[in-house]
């Protein structure tokens, strides 16, 4: 089988070797799946490009921590599955439930060979149903960005309620998840973007409202404006950097700001009496373990939603699947093919 390996962190987005290996057996309680497609992130360009992603990358790791295939083959002591089922599996496959915890951490495209390859062997117990609705190309964009929106939105104490607003950044794959599950959930949802184009694609998803945060950069205070001064009980908070603050103005008091993503880089400084005087809680979003897969995929096949596509490759382009994810400014995920 063929598989693409990282060469090692922070040694630029060319930094993939493909290898040929003989196809693994699965052991005790692990399943052996055939990997038909496989999705990026913007892990990949901390990974790759920046060398720094906060947890644990071993060498020559298999890449990606996204995708999706069919079972075929059992280990002993698999009970849950059989061949030939669709699956997607838990980027933690070690967090079944509850916070996030030293333990969790192993991760699939880091610590953990990842789903850039033919044929992986899985734990059976990180494993959930794909939604009969999707194709593999589409559940493969589900365990690292929908669950990190579920997350965000679902998973502190103060969770999602139906007439709740919330606030969305951009275009990227998890602010996406965000806009299509708040909307299911029964709340009204206010996105920011950089140009009309995105903004009518947002609109065709469900938001209520688009800001272009270029023609209007104190976009806070617009995010107060539309809520009657109120602001937002969610911030789905993917850039950081100068833009924190301006979260901080949308939020409504005893809101919650998730904190999933450093786009705007992670030199900035948190302003401590904004963040007080705001009255929220910034709470940081590592992705989610595999309970919160499961209620994703359920909310998707309830829901019937689709993930959106940018761009589909073939396996083995994935060198320029990763170069075209790092440049491209389309709305939707970029999906690597694996296989005919």
């Amino acid at each position: 089988m063929k598989s693409w390996h990282l060469n090692g962190s922070g040694v630029g987005l060319d930094g993939l070797s493909l290898r040929h290996r003989d196809i693994p057996k699965p052991g005790r309680g692990e399943v052996l799946v055939r990997v038909h497609a496989t999705s990026l992130n913007y892990r990949e360009i901390l990974i790759l490009k920046y060398g720094r992603y906060p947890l644990p990358v071993k060498p020559d790791a298999v890449a990606l921590c996204d995708g999706a295939g069919e079972v075929a083959a059992l280990g002993e002591d698999t009970r849950g599955v059989r061949v030939g089922d669709r699956v997607i599996a838990s980027i933690f496959p070690h967090w079944m439930d509850g916070p996030f915890a030293g333990s969790s951490a192993p991760q699939l495209g880091g610590s953990l060979d990842g789903l850039l390859t033919e044929y992986a062997v899985l734990p059976e117990a990180a494993l959930v149903p794909i939604p009969e609705h999707l194709s593999y190309e589409e559940a493969a964009t589900l365990p690292c960005a929908a669950v990190t929106a579920w997350n965000a939105l679902l998973g502190s104490p103060r969770s999602l309620q139906a007439g709740d607003d919330v606030l969305t950044l951009g275009s990227g794959a998890v602010s996406l998840f965000s806009l299509q599950l708040a909307k299911a959930a029964g709340a009204r949802v206010i996105a920011t973007t950089s140009n009309s184009q995105k903004a009518e694609q947002l609109r065709s998803l469900g938001a209520d409202a688009v800001i272009d945060y270029r023609s209007t950069p104190e976009w806070g205070a617009e995010v107060r404006r539309l809520t009657g001064g109120v602001g937002v009980q969610h911030v789905v908070e993917v850039g950081g950097g100068s833009g924190l603050s301006q979260s901080l103005g949308a939020v409504a008091t005893g809101g919650t700001v998730s904190l999933v993503g450093a786009l705007g880089g992670g030199s900035s400084l948190i302003d401590a009496g904004a963040v007080f005087l705001s009255g929220a809680v910034l709470r940081p979003v590592i992705a989610g373990s595999r309970a919160q897969l499961a209620r994703v995929v359920r909310a998707v096949s309830l829901h019937r939603l689709r993930p959106v596509i940018a761009r589909v490759f073939a396996f083995d382009e994935a060198p320029a699947a990763l170069a075209w994810h790092a440049s491209s400014q389309v709305v939707g995920k970029t999906v690597i093919k694996v296989g005919a």
